[in-house]
């Protein structure tokens, strides 16, 4: 069943599996009506005018600057402040400012909304610059201003700080908090608008485009309705936008064989393995998807830069993609609802749906349940035995429960304690830095909770009904992860599962117990990152590499969870070290 459930994971890329995209929500009408926008010289001339002011002050965001062209336009125009107490200090803050402006809509009486936002990044920021969005951007609201068919309020929004800047904004916007309290002061907005229905997220890098990758994984695994991801990729089609998933391309006859089924098979494999890895790490790999958690459909557009020949996709052409999708939304009447937020994509018009990729999950699943079926019949009162033995056997079981129930408590109650482990690190240990402090709090929790069990012994059925227990209780969270987040749950069947079958009996213990200590969460975290850095930064200061961006994820994992609520591992590391 375990090789069964692989094999059929790795087949759901296939031609005979994979189905064709296709609109469930008639009423987008998309691509039906001739875009109408013809503001990109007025782009470009912002576009210049914004590379002057972050030439003139590269650290900070051109707030005036951008009220002014807002206003200029004719929106309404604020500002938004916020402050995160960093989680892991007493006293240190940071301060953080939002602009953003919002049309109001003329046929309609601004009960819904569609956003569109930009994250600043000046001019020091290890990210590529987004002058050349918030330039677009500006241009579509100024054309957006002059049309009279507009049904729902939209909201143009530029951040700070990246994905905090648009946490706090949607914090204060919905006046609730997502992280632990206290840690990020959303502060209050001025100014709001109807209830938003969809979101874009754009990040352009040049006023040249190479392509237009569409991202949409969101926080903690969570997708936007697949409708929406459909419509931006058939409208970069109609307009003549190279588009990419994941900065990977259809398969075309020019680079690919397509009567050749293993390179097909191959190739949307490893577009699949793209997202599954994305999505398992529950972290938004852009700012939309923040919004997902308020049930608001979100994708970002990230444009590249234009570096080799051939015709690139200018402000004209995307700004026609931009100018699509908002009249497409705008025909809404209801919420997305008819399509699916479950799913995996094989390429920009292929899908795998729920009912599809969720056997294999069952099926590794499945044998957990059946190994603790296995190991409680053996535990059973034999019918040979006589009266008193099986009385003195019952006995023993219920001795048995009792120590376990123990066990499983402490155990839980352990794992309460380590969400604190990092915050009494940074406050209490004298360690060079914060990552270091919190890696040694972790490290020194992990060893002394590995190594209790040493302290007690226990009954030979004792550690067999323990094992009944924690066979269920790994079934029973593959099984419902996997309902939420189906890339992480499959991604830990396949590691864990086999370990977990083969921990009963004597044999081989030694190497079980080698296993089990190398698919330790912090030791697993560890070998994906020193594998990362030797094939992504092949040098010869590869430990050292490797040992930064270690502490730096554990650091970085909670800070996402007590910001934004994140419950999975963060991969932030990866763009630590680009940093670095």
């Amino acid at each position: 069943m375990y090789l069964g459930g692989l094999l059929w994971f790795l087949a759901l890329p296939s031609d005979h599996i994979h189905s064709a995209s296709y609109f469930s929500e008639n009423s987008l009408l998309p691509g039906l009506v001739k875009g109408g926008f013809v503001e990109d010289s007025f782009a470009k001339t912002l576009l210049v005018s914004l590379q002057d002011e972050i030439s003139a002050n590269p650290t900070k965001m051109p707030y005036p600057w951008l009220l002014a062209q807002f206003r200029q336009i004719g929106l309404d125009a604020y500002t938004h402040n916020f402050t995160l107490n960093y989680p892991l200090a007493n006293d240190m803050t940071f301060e953080g400012q939002n602009v953003y402006g919002i049309l109001r809509a003329p046929r309609g009486s601004s009960t819904e909304a569609i956003v569109l936002s930009v994250p600043f990044r000046g001019s020091k920021s290890v990210h590529p610059s987004t002058a050349a969005g918030v330039a677009l951007i500006l241009a579509i609201a100024k054309f957006c201003r002059r049309q009279k068919y507009w049904a729902k309020d939209l909201i143009f929004l530029i951040t700070e700080h990246e994905q905090l800047g648009a946490q706090a904004w949607l914090e204060a916007y919905h006046r609730t908090s997502s992280g632990r309290y206290g840690v990020l002061n959303s502060g209050d907005l001025t100014s709001r608008g109807g209830a938003i229905q969809a979101a874009v997220n754009l990040e352009l890098f040049s006023d040249r485009i190479s392509h237009v990758d569409v991202k949409i994984e969101g926080l903690n695994g969570q997708l936007p309705n697949l409708d929406l991801v459909n419509l931006v990729h058939m409208l970069c089609n109609k307009e003549g936008v190279h588009h990419t998933f994941h900065n990977r391309a259809n398969l075309g006859d020019r680079e690919y064989n397509r009567g050749d089924p293993i390179k097909m098979w191959t190739y949307s494999l490893r577009t699949m393995a793209e997202m599954v890895c994305a999505q398992a790490s529950g972290v938004p790999n852009g700012n939309h998807g923040l919004f997902h958690r308020f049930g608001i459909e979100a994708v970002t557009l990230t444009g590249y830069r234009k570096v080799d020949r051939g015709s690139p996709a200018t402000f004209y052409q995307v700004g026609r993609v931009l100018e699509g999708i908002l009249r497409s939304l705008n025909n809404l009447l209801e919420r997305f609802h008819q399509s699916y937020f479950f799913y995996l994509l094989s390429a920009t018009d292929r899908y795998i749906s729920i009912g599809v990729y969720i056997p294999a999950v069952g099926l590794m699943a499945s044998t957990l349940l059946l190994r603790a079926l296995a190991v409680w019949r053996s535990l059973q009162i034999p019918t040979f035995q006589t009266d008193k033995e099986k009385l003195m056997r019952a006995q023993e079981m219920s001795n048995c429960f009792a120590s376990v129930g123990i066990t499983v408590l402490v155990a839980h109650a352990l794992g309460v304690v380590l969400l604190r482990v990092p915050v009494w690190s940074a406050l209490y240990l004298n360690a060079a830095d914060t990552s270091l402090s919190v890696v040694i709090g972790l490290m020194s929790f992990t060893a002394i909770s590995t190594f209790l069990p040493i302290f007690k012994s226990m009954h030979s059925d004792t550690l067999l009904l323990l094992y009944v227990i924690g066979l269920i209780e790994l079934a029973t969270i593959l099984l419902a992860v996997s309902l939420h987040n189906f890339p992480l749950a499959v991604v830990c069947s396949i590691v864990l599962v086999p370990f977990a079958l083969l921990v009963g009996g004597r044999r081989l213990r030694f190497l079980r117990i080698i296993g089990w200590f190398l698919v330790q969460p912090l030791l697993l975290v560890a070998g994906i990152i020193l594998v990362y850095t030797s094939v992504h930064f092949p040098d010869d200061a590869i430990l050292p590499k490797a040992m930064h961006a270690f502490k730096e994820a554990l650091t970085f994992s909670y800070v996402d969870y007590a910001v934004y609520g994140n419950i999975s591992t963060s991969k932030d590391s990866c763009e630590a070290k680009k940093g670095q």
